[in-house]
């Protein structure tokens, strides 16, 4: 139907192989500009007078965004809800980075800036996020008051439920917005909106679950590897919090479920997670050139990243 027509037609605004040569042979800024002026990225950036690597980036990020609402706007369902989740992820990281803005005492209008268009809320909502108390209790009360109407409510709910047991809102509590405790919440999030995000795509079946689910076990994996590798030297390598929190935040979906999962949980060095990755040859992989190579000649974030595009180009 129409929707397909739109996404055929977007598909077709890519920039081709020749595009990209193209590019590469640019000395100069203006270069790119002309170089672009043909393709459906020109009209953002013809009209600037001087074009920066930011400005390029803000320009090709409105015209996503735009062709992405007005794609979502024509959707039917199960199409809208697919379309739904994607920017589920956004809204994490914008309330996520919200959050950190509380720790750090940053401008809100600084913060609401670098938000992703994608996944943004009302400004008042916004605005609001930022105010709460960076305790436990308020922590609640951005939930009860702000979030819960929201789409990713349910998830900090959940969130605020597995916590429940070992807050006490009466009394005085540990901050649940400390460095460490953030990502905890982060990671647990994203675990959440992932397994659901998995589920509703293995329900639609076909295509849909033949091309995603692989792709959401891609990044459900990517995840666990991270979590554990960016543990090292923090509270969650303990041996008390290993096998306990740093292990409840793997999603529980993905290649290394759960036979690898639970290797992962264990592991304590850079050498063991290398170790527990034997049985995967794809990560074993990417985790010797990771072990092997200094950080100027490899990135682990990067390597996942290509692994991904990959799939997403399948």
């Amino acid at each position: 139907g129409f929707p397909e027509a739109l996404v055929r037609g977007m598909r077709s605004g890519f920039l081709s192989d020749q595009d990209y040569h193209h590019l590469t042979q640019c000395d100069t800024l203006e270069d790119v500009k002309m170089n672009l002026a043909e393709t459906d990225y020109g009209a953002g950036v013809l009209n600037e007078p001087t074009l920066t690597p930011l400005i390029m980036q803000e320009r090709a990020t409105e015209k996503l965004v735009t062709d992405f609402n007005y794609l979502r706007a024509n959707a039917v369902e199960p199409l809208g809800k697919f379309m739904d989740f994607i920017t589920y992820e956004y809204m994490i990281e914008n309330v996520m980075l919200l959050l950190r803005g509380t720790i750090s005492g940053r401008n809100v209008n600084e913060l609401i800036a670098q938000c992703h268009p994608l996944g943004m809320f009302k400004e008042s909502t916004m605005r609001t996020i930022p105010t709460f108390e960076a305790n436990a209790r308020g922590y609640a009360e951005l939930y009860e008051v702000v979030l819960v109407d929201t789409p990713v409510g349910p998830y900090f709910q959940q969130y605020l439920d597995s916590i429940a047991s070992g807050v006490s809102v009466a009394g005085d509590v540990r901050n649940v917005l400390e460095e460490v405790q953030i990502e905890i919440l982060k990671h647990s999030l994203m675990k959440l909106y992932l397994e659901d995000f998995y589920f509703f795509c293995k329900s639609l079946g076909g295509e849909t679950a033949e091309i995603m689910c692989p792709i959401l076990s891609a990044r459900a994996d990517r995840n666990a590897i991270n979590i554990t590798l960016n543990s090292f030297g923090t509270p969650l390598n303990d041996p008390t919090m290993r096998e306990t929190e740093r292990k409840n935040l793997y999603p529980s979906i993905g290649d290394l479920y759960p036979a690898g999962l639970e290797l992962l949980s264990k592991v304590d060095d850079d050498q063991k997670l290398g170790a527990a990755l034997n049985a995967f040859p794809i990560y074993r992989t990417i985790f010797d050139k990771f072990l092997n190579l200094s950080p100027d000649e490899f990135s682990i974030d990067d390597e996942f990243y290509r692994k991904e595009v990959h799939l997403c180009e399948l």
